[in-house]
C-alpha cells in the first residue's frame, strides 16, 4: 500500500449516529493515518500479505465498527475489554464479540486529566479520556465494558467510567493460591451469567466447546508467528508482527487466524529464499513489560529505526496472551469452566505475588528467541512492573543478558532522550 495514498476512511453519518465528537474525532483520525504512513507504509521489503492488516487499519473506525453495530442489531452481545484477563471464550460461546478498546494515545489524556489524577498510568487515562471525550467509537458501540482489577488505578477508575458506560468488573486474585482459584472460578461464572443475560439465551457446551477450538485456534497461529520471526535473519519486523498482535485485539478471530496463518506461509518461503527486512548481522532485541496498546509504536519506531529488530515481546499485548492453550472437548461445563480458570491463572501478569513465573518465562522466551538484549518497558507509575523490574534486572545480571529499563508515556517529549539511549544499548549488543 502506498504511504502517500493511505487514508483511515472516514464515516461520520455513523460516528454521528454513536454520539461522538466527530469533529475532533476527524482530526484524530487523520493525524494516525499519518502515524501509521510514516511508522508501517515507509518499511520496505514488507510481506505482501500485510496488506490484509493495513486494511484493518484503514477500516479500524468504520468497517470493523458496522460489524460490532450490526452484530448488536441481531442481539448478540459485544463487550469492550482492556485486559487479556477476559475470558474470551465465554463472549464467543453466546454468539458474541470481544473488541479492545482505544487506550494507546497521548491524544485523550487531557480529556482523563479533567476528572482523574495526572500521576497515574497513561494506558488508564488515555482510556479513559476515549470515552470522556467521545472520541472512540468502539466505546460507544458495545454493550458494556469488561473491567479487572489489576492494578489500583483501574479498579478505581472503573467505578467512574460506569457512570459513562456500563461497566463489569472482574476481581482477579493476586496469588495463585486454591483458596483464589476458586474466587477467580466464582468470577468466571459470574461473568458468564452477565454474558447470558445481554445474549438472552444460556451458553451451550456445545457451543462453548466450539469457542475453545476458536481460541486455540488463533493462539496456535500467533504462537507459529512469532517462532517464524525468531528466525536469524528475521524475515518481518518486529513492528508489522506488533501491528499484527494489536489488531488480535480488534479483528474477527476466525477471519485473522486464516490471515494469520496466509503471512505465515509467505514468511516461511521468504525463509527459504533469504528473504530479511533488516541487514544480516543486526542487533536482535526482546521486548518485556506492560502491553501496547494501539497505536503505542514508540519503542518499537526507536530501536528498529536504528537498525536492530524487536524479535520477541513478553506483554499482555505479546506472547502472555497466546502461550497457553486449552483442551479440546473436554468434559462437562464445569471441567472446561475450570480448565478455563486454569489456563488464565497462567498469564503472569506483575499484579501477581509471588510471580516467579513470569520471571522464568522472560529467561526462557529469550533463550528461544535468539534475542541478543533485552529491553524491559514500562509506563509511567505503573507501580506493580516498575517494581518487578527490579527482578527481572537481577535475573539478567545473573545469566549476563545485555539489559536496559525504560519507563515512559505516550508523548513524543522524551524520543530524543531515548532514542539516545536505545542506540547506546544496540553499540553494547554490538561489542
Amino acid at each position: 500500500m502506498n504511504s502517500e495514498k493511505f487514508e483511515i476512511k472516514a464515516y461520520p453519518e455513523m460516528w454521528e449516529t454513536l454520539g461522538m465528537d466527530v469533529e475532533r474525532f476527524d482530526k484524530m483520525r487523520l493525524m494516525l493515518g499519518d502515524m501509521y504512513a510514516q511508522s508501517y507504509l515507509s518499511q520496505k521489503n514488507r510481506p505482501d500479505c500485510m496488506g490484509y492488516f493495513d486494511n484493518m487499519i484503514a477500516e479500524i473506525h468504520g468497517g470493523r465498527v458496522q460489524e460490532l453495530l450490526d452484530a448488536r442489531q441481531k442481539g448478540k452481545p459485544v463487550i469492550g475489554t482492556f485486559c487479556v484477563y477476559i475470558p474470551e471464550e465465554i463472549v464467543l460461546a453466546a454468539g458474541g464479540i470481544c473488541v479492545g478498546l482505544c487506550g494507546g494515545s497521548q491524544g485523550s489524556i487531557p480529556d482523563a486529566e479533567t476528572i482523574l489524577p495526572r500521576n497515574i498510568c497513561p494506558m488508564v487515562k488515555s482510556a479513559f479520556g476515549f470515552k470522556v471525550g467521545k472520541v472512540c467509537p468502539y466505546f460507544q458501540a458495545v454493550d458494556f465494558v469488561y473491567g479487572e482489577t489489576t492494578c489500583d488505578a483501574k479498579k478505581k477508575t472503573w467505578e467512574i467510567l460506569d457512570k459513562l458506560v456500563p461497566t463489569h468488573v472482574m476481581e482477579i486474585p493476586q496469588t495463585k493460591r486454591p483458596a483464589a482459584v476458586d474466587m477467580w472460578l466464582s468470577e468466571v461464572k459470574d461473568f458468564r451469567d452477565k454474558v447470558e443475560s445481554i445474549a438472552g439465551s444460556e451458553i451451550t457446551l456445545e457451543n462453548l466447546q466450539e469457542a475453545v477450538k476458536v481460541m486455540n485456534n488463533k493462539r496456535k497461529v500467533l504462537q507459529r508467528l512469532n517462532t517464524l520471526r525468531h528466525t536469524d535473519p528475521t524475515p518481518v519486523s518486529g513492528k508489522d508482527v506488533l501491528l499484527i498482535e494489536q489488531i488480535a485485539f480488534y479483528d474477527e478471530p476466525v477471519r485473522f487466524a486464516a490471515k494469520v496463518n496466509e503471512l505465515c506461509a509467505e514468511l516461511e518461503q521468504r525463509i527459504d529464499e533469504g528473504v530479511t527486512v533488516q541487514k544480516r548481522g543486526a542487533a536482535r532485541v526482546m521486548v518485556a513489560g506492560v502491553p501496547m496498546a494501539l497505536p503505542n509504536w514508540k519503542l518499537h519506531n526507536l530501536v528498529e529505526g536504528a537498525g536492530a529488530v524487536i524479535v520477541n515481546e513478553e506483554s499482555c499485548i505479546g506472547t502472555r496472551y497466546y502461550k497457553d492453550l486449552m483442551t479440546e472437548d473436554g468434559g462437562d461445563m464445569e471441567s472446561i469452566l475450570r480448565e478455563l480458570t486454569s489456563r488464565y491463572m497462567k498469564i503472569d501478569c506483575s499484579c501477581f505475588t509471588p510471580n516467579d513465573e513470569r520471571i522464568d518465562q522472560v529467561l526462557q522466551e529469550y533463550e528461544e528467541s535468539g534475542a541478543q538484549g533485552i529491553i524491559h518497558y514500562s509506563l509511567q507509575f505503573c507501580h506493580t512492573y516498575n517494581i518487578e523490574e527490579i527482578r527481572i534486572r537481577e535475573a539478567c545480571k545473573k545469566e549476563g543478558i545485555p539489559y536496559m529499563f525504560i519507563e515512559s508515556d505516550y508523548s513524543p517529549e522524551d524520543v530524543g532522550q531515548l532514542e539516545t539511549r536505545v542506540e547506546a544499548f544496540l553499540e553494547q549488543i554490538a561489542e
